[in-house]
């Protein structure tokens, strides 16, 4: 329980699609401007400066761009 409120949080500020699962995090947005794509990548950054803050690391080897 005291993880769900933790990842209560998580969210906040974030523009872009996050979906919170029990053990990942997925976030994602379409991007067709170069604003649209300084948004996906703030949002990433709030995302790593979190999980910074919480003593918590993000899986590189798990990220993953996908290019339609």
């Amino acid at each position: 329980m005291l993880f769900n409120v933790l990842i209560n949080f998580l969210d906040d500020g974030i523009e872009s699609t996050l979906t919170k699962f029990a053990d990942d995090t997925e976030l994602g947005g379409e991007v067709y401007t170069s604003e649209g794509r300084a948004i996906l990548q703030r949002d990433l950054c709030r995302l790593e400066e979190w999980a910074s803050k919480n003593c918590m690391k993000v899986n590189t080897g798990k990220c993953k761009v996908l290019q339609l």
